[in-house]
């Protein structure tokens, strides 16, 4: 695996198949690993929240999601090989299960919305198993009853794979502070990617992603939720840029 320094954290300088053929090795190897997928608004977090650097510094993959995020890696002469976004990784890690006969629990997104981006993914890849959904209600992390009765429903159907889609850092905080009871080979943050599963929210269309403008598509879209976001981290990552 090619660790590389990118600016505030680290990457895995991987191919979508590389991270393929890794999660698969991370899956056999029956540990408690994790996966996540640094946009540009992580690497914002990262540098003012030390708990959400404290998860990507022991995350077993980082793969980069966010084609901005590529172009800063050229221009710091290290130029990473492929953006790897969780909503094109979750698709991909859930046909190798169906191949590998390994088993997926999907845990958020809003009611409803996860049982029919199973049933897509099941139509979709003959032999998928996924065992469970759950969406939790808003403000889960802060109910201890919901919250075991999270880990209860997931330790019980034993998954090898666990994908979390509680937008961030809430996804990377379940994950990581809750591992060691959730005892699951790889859990993975995936951000929008059981909507887009679902057929909840579209997608941008690819030449944009391909550009780098998803993040427009995804604003005119949502713009009371999105915009000033993407606003912050356009200012905020340019003093980053220049620390590091």
């Amino acid at each position: 695996m090619s660790k590389i320094k990118f600016l505030n954290t680290q990457v895995d300088n991987v191919t979508m198949n590389e991270a393929i053929h890794i999660i698969d090795g991370l899956v056999k190897k029956k540990g408690q690993s994790y996966v996540v997928t640094p946009n540009l608004d992580h690497i914002v977090m990262i540098e003012d929240n030390s708990c959400f650097k404290e998860i990507y510094d022991n995350a077993s993959l980082v793969l980069t999601d966010g084609q901005p995020l590529i172009w800063i890696s050229k221009l710091k002469g290290i130029p990473i090989v492929e953006k790897v976004s969780g909503s094109d990784l979750f698709p991909q890690v859930c046909e190798m299960a169906a191949r590998r006969g390994y088993t997926v629990y999907i845990l958020g997104a809003a009611d409803r919305v996860a049982e029919k981006a199973a049933q897509n993914l099941t139509d979709r890849f003959k032999g998928l198993q996924v065992v469970g959904t759950y969406s939790p209600s808003f403000g889960f992390e802060n109910k201890p009853e919901e919250v075991d009765k999270i880990i209860k429903r997931i330790t019980s159907l034993k998954p090898d794979i666990l994908a979390v889609s509680l937008g961030s850092p809430k996804g990377e905080n379940f994950i990581y502070h809750y591992r060691e009871r959730l005892n699951v080979p790889v859990s993975m943050s995936i951000g929008a990617a059981v909507d887009f599963e679902a057929g909840n929210v579209q997608r941008a269309p690819k030449w944009m992603s391909i550009c780098g403008l998803e993040w427009l598509y995804r604003t005119m879209r949502e713009p009371k939720r999105l915009a000033k976001r993407y606003w912050h981290d356009l200012h905020a990552i340019i003093p980053i840029i220049i620390k590091y």
